[in-house]
């Protein structure tokens, strides 16, 4: 006979249906939903921390260029400044202080001597009227003519000359009796000396302090 179990349903042993498996399924799916939620949070999280230090850089870069922007005109007011300072330096530098050189000139003429002609450049180009330069070197130069009444006069002269400010050579071309003889004018020598001279200059100043080591000594007696 098959047996016949009288226990009310809710006092009987529960029996296994062999469907557990089922439940652990559900359990692991939920697992991965849980670890991919968590994926998924993480990589938003990075995604939004990347795109705010983004931000960040662009309105970092952008107050950068902004503020270059402004500065650039202070820059391009820089560089005008050093361009003018130069050449205002060049212009300096370029500057023959001829007046010096006529009051100098005039002091050391020995007695009894004249200038009938001075052609002089500060750039060693031609003159006014056309002529070639004395240095065509870029140096400035001066030509004197004049007369003298004797040849020693002449000698002193280039000493004295090569004594001013400034000067670094002067070389004699001339000095001989004109043959015209006669008396002497401001355009001509007649029985005096006429002497020709180039006196070259060096291209920049002397350094501060050294012009008084070019001046005329007093033993060379000034314009006496």
């Amino acid at each position: 006979m098959r047996p016949v179990n009288l226990l009310p349903e809710q006092h009987r042993a529960r029996v296994s249906t062999g469907r557990t498996g089922g439940a652990y399924a559900v359990i692991g799916v939920l697992a991965a939903l849980v670890v991919m939620v968590m994926v998924y949070a993480l990589t938003a999280n990075q995604v939004n921390s990347r795109k705010t230090q983004e931000a960040k850089a662009s309105q970092e870069a952008q107050t950068l260029e902004a503020r270059a922007a402004s500065l650039n005109s202070f820059g391009d007011f820089l560089q005008v400044k050093q361009t003018r300072l130069a050449s205002v330096r060049d212009l300096a530098g370029g500057r023959f202080d001829w007046e010096r050189f006529m009051r100098e000139l005039s002091l050391v003429l020995p007695s009894g001597s004249w200038i009938k002609e001075v052609d002089a450049s500060a750039t060693g180009s031609a003159d006014a009227g056309g002529q070639a330069s004395v240095q065509p070197s870029g140096q400035p130069s001066a030509k004197l003519t004049g007369c003298t009444p004797r040849q020693p006069e002449t000698a002193k002269l280039m000493v004295r000359l090569r004594r001013m400010h400034r000067v670094e050579d002067v070389a004699l071309k001339e000095s001989a009796q004109e043959s015209t003889g006669g008396a002497a004018t401001l355009a001509s020598c007649g029985k005096l000396y006429a002497f020709d001279l180039d006196v070259s200059f060096l291209p920049a100043p002397p350094p501060e302090g050294a012009g008084s080591q070019k001046r005329v000594p007093a033993s060379l007696g000034g314009g006496a």
